[in-house]
């Protein structure tokens, strides 16, 4: 529960003030010993602590996606596997997975998505990390335009959909290889580009080094640039630059 609905929960007498008084005992962060919930991070940053999956024992991950989602009523964990999700969807029947991102979700109330975020793929197989990216726009609010498979190896492509991606806020370019999109994207529209390095490559690729590298480097301007195959960080900043852009 946020601060502000709790004292207004006081206010109209639906809780007790002791009732509210034990519920402040766990903020600024709940400590489970393994894990301290940052039960104040939408408060100051806007978005509530996402988890982090990958690499997580079963008995910490699912007591931690419980506790987020009752304090919360929303969680959405990165990096999951599938056996991960049947362990959270015990403790959390409202939970969903999506296989390609390796997502996680539960909301108790469907948001609405305001905004444009636009996330563009170099190919299909750049898509697990463009969906990482627009599934974590969506779930922090934003409307995401999908434009995939539009690589600079046929730019026409890419060109034939520009009316779709100049309208929006922000845009996520997403490729592996030697990572052009991102530069080519942003001689095409006036607002920034998040540039993602994939994986996605030959040897000497160097699993997305060469990408970052390129994108790094590009020579046209707007452009900033996460790490190699963080989907998730340009979901993030894409919803941060779509906020400033509603208000």
């Amino acid at each position: 529960m946020e601060i502000k609905e709790m004292l207004l929960q006081v206010q109209r007498g639906t809780i007790t003030v002791e009732e509210a008084e034990a519920e402040l005992k766990d903020l600024p962060f709940k400590d489970l010993g393994y894990a301290k919930l940052d039960y104040h991070r939408k408060l100051r940053s806007g978005f509530p602590e996402t988890v982090f999956c990958q690499g997580k024992p079963d008995e910490y991950l699912g007591r931690i996606f419980k506790e987020l989602y009752e304090r919360n009523g929303e969680v959405m964990g990165t990096r999951a596997s599938a056996e991960q999700y049947q362990l959270v969807k015990e403790l959390l029947p409202e939970a969903v997975y999506d296989p390609i991102s390796h997502i996680i979700k539960a909301q108790r109330e469907a948001k609405k998505l305001e905004g444009c975020v636009a996330v563009l793929t170099g190919g299909t197989a750049d898509v697990p990390v463009a969906e990482e990216a627009a599934q974590t726009a969506e779930f922090f609010g934003c409307y995401v335009e999908r434009i995939y498979d539009v690589g600079v190896a046929g730019i026409h492509r890419l060109l034939s959909q520009r009316e779709r991606f100049q309208k929006a806020n922000c845009v996520v370019a997403v490729a592996g290889m030697e990572g052009a999109l991102g530069t080519v994207a942003a001689g095409l529209v006036e607002n920034p580009v998040i540039a993602v390095p994939t994986s996605v490559g030959y040897g000497a690729s160097f699993h997305g080094l060469s990408a970052l590298l390129t994108m790094l480097n590009s020579c046209a301007n707007g452009i900033s640039v996460v790490n190699i195959d963080n989907g998730y960080g340009a979901g993030y900043l894409a919803t941060q630059i779509n906020r400033l852009a509603l208000k």
